[in-house]
């Protein structure tokens, strides 16, 4: 992708420090070709000083943008429209958008709706609406290497990665595919716009992973396959347990929401989805001796199949 993107850089100067610019650049080498370089602001302002050093470094085009009002949005409307006029020149197929502000949310959208990538960056106070209208966040915060590593406040709860990743490896298998790392990247990158391993201390996507007890990670040429970890709770020793409690059970039957609770408490991270089942209802019923009964209410409870 790299050979082919071009992209325009556009930074607002107002709400970005300076010294994240080199950070800035190098994170658009690994998307393209910074063809345009633009950054807007106010520059007989005193709070600009510590940006004029940076320009002529990084070979940004000053923008200008007089204080007219006591808000800043003009500012942010010579960025959008800037951003449309390169959209309609057709010069370039990516755009990254550097700002913590929100009103580019609109604009983040509008270039993706025209076929373009849109890399947003920001600081970690960046509103989600602006996060989720980029092809791809990146967090400011993370681009700065420091001696103490330390997660990030993410916007993105882990136990949704691995739920989501968990779902990838089961739709794959019934596809008869095996599934690598980096189509796992890929596909997390598309659904979770501001996913970055970076916000949880990782430097790559493999350790991130490969420290979590629900994957397994096996290295394959130049990529990883991922596997659902074979030291996780198996489904016979789950079945066991059903078995086991439905026996113990008034009249061999309890209610499917307490059976599940039972089986939870015991095996915290199970999930009828590890084992190709949408509902905890199937798995039971796959249970050989098991059956789903209907009682009040169409109230579903799971008992000892006596005929079997």
């Amino acid at each position: 992708m790299a050979d082919s993107m071009h992209i325009a850089v556009l930074i607002d100067s107002e709400n970005i420090s300076a010294h994240y610019i080199s950070a800035i650049l190098d994170e658009v080498a690994a998307y393209g070709i910074a063809s345009v370089r633009r950054i807007y602001g106010d520059w007989t302002s005193p709070h600009a000083v510590k940006w004029k050093d940076a320009l002529l470094d990084s070979s940004l085009t000053p923008m200008q943008q007089f204080g007219n009002t006591s808000h800043k949005n003009s500012t942010d409307s010579a960025m959008i429209i800037d951003a449309m006029d390169i959209l309609y020149s057709g010069d370039v197929n990516g755009y990254c958008i550097v700002s913590s502000d929100s009103d580019f949310t609109r604009l983040a959208s509008r270039l993706r709706e025209s076929g373009a990538l849109v890399l947003g960056m920001g600081e970690e106070k960046t509103p989600l609406s602006f996060r989720k209208a980029c092809t791809k966040f990146v967090t400011l915060e993370n681009l700065i290497k420091s001696d103490e590593t330390r997660p990030q406040e993410s916007v993105l709860d882990v136990s949704k990665i691995e739920r989501t990743v968990s779902d990838i490896i089961v739709s794959n298998e019934g596809l008869g595919k095996r599934t690598r790392l980096s189509g796992v990247g890929n596909e997390l990158s598309n659904k979770y716009s501001d996913f970055d391993v970076r916000n949880y201390g990782y430097s790559s996507l493999s350790r991130f992973l490969d420290e979590m007890p629900r994957f397994d990670l096996v290295r394959e040429g130049n990529d990883y396959l991922v596997t659902l970890s074979r030291t996780a709770p198996v489904k016979e020793a789950v079945t066991d347990l059903i078995r086991e409690t439905l026996i113990e059970a008034p009249h061999q039957e309890m209610g499917l929401s307490e059976l599940g609770n039972i089986v939870r408490n015991q095996f915290s991270d199970f999930d009828q989805r590890d084992y190709g089942y949408t509902q905890f209802s199937k798995f039971v019923a796959s249970i050989k001796g098991v059956q789903i009964v209907h009682s009040e209410g169409n109230r579903q409870s799971a008992a000892l199949d006596t005929q079997a």
